[in-house]
């Protein structure tokens, strides 16, 4: 009798301490991950940044102001047109105070004081009062070497004497015998860039009388540019 409820306990007690079979049923009281207050606090940051920017996208859009810009080329000395206008929209920007579209008619009509490549934004400075500085007047191109005109760089609108010195000496000796050579007085109305060789086509206004002449001294090489002094 003894030996039997030994034998009893002793099976319970090994069937006690046996795993159970199968997987461990998953319960709601299981360990679960703890999030990084760092990686918590680095992720809420950026969030604030993008939507920060994202605002600051938007009223930066939303404070672009119409303004004047060209449509295309318009040459120095050249009248604005209508035509030659097209609305840009900008950031207000004081450093360069462009003509609000409110304003183009009082660009209109006026005349390019430079040359104005396309997509330039019209100022003030822009254009200036009066009649195209060729108008009434001729146009010559003078292909002009150095020497032929000074180191300083013309510009539009620069008031120049141009001298007859020709180069062939029997035309020579009668210029000397003169009181002083033959002069033209102009206007440039264009430049180009230097070529190679640094020679630069010089375009001036002149009087109808003057242009055959000066297209000889021009065909011939024989011509100066002389920059006049300001007034």
């Amino acid at each position: 009798m003894a030996t039997t409820l030994l034998t009893r306990k002793s099976k319970g007690a090994g069937s006690a301490a046996a795993p159970p079979a199968g997987p461990v049923p998953i319960t709601e009281d299981a360990p679960r991950r703890r999030r990084r207050p760092v990686v918590v606090g680095a992720g809420l940051a950026l969030a604030a940044v993008g939507a920060l920017v994202a605002v600051w996208q938007v009223d930066e859009a939303g404070n672009r102001v119409p303004v004047i810009a060209l449509a295309h080329d318009v040459k120095a000395g050249e009248t604005v047109k209508k035509s030659d206008l097209v609305v840009a929209q900008v950031a207000p920007d004081a450093a360069l105070a462009p003509v609000p579209v409110g304003r183009s008619g009082d660009i209109v009509g006026k005349t390019a004081a430079a040359d104005l490549p396309k997509g330039t934004l019209v100022t003030d400075a822009s254009v200036h009062e009066g009649t195209p500085i060729a108008k009434g007047r001729d146009t010559v191109g003078i292909l002009a070497k150095p020497g032929q005109l000074p180191a300083q760089r013309l510009r539009t609108g620069d008031a120049v004497a141009l001298i007859h010195t020709p180069q062939d000496d029997a035309v020579a000796s009668k210029s000397a015998g003169q009181k002083a050579p033959d002069t033209i007085n102009a206007i440039v109305v264009g430049l180009s860039s230097p070529d190679a060789n640094g020679a630069v086509v010089v375009d001036v206004a002149v009087a109808g009388t003057d242009s055959p002449s000066l297209a000889t001294w021009t065909a011939r090489g024989a011509v100066t540019v002389v920059l006049k002094a300001a007034i």
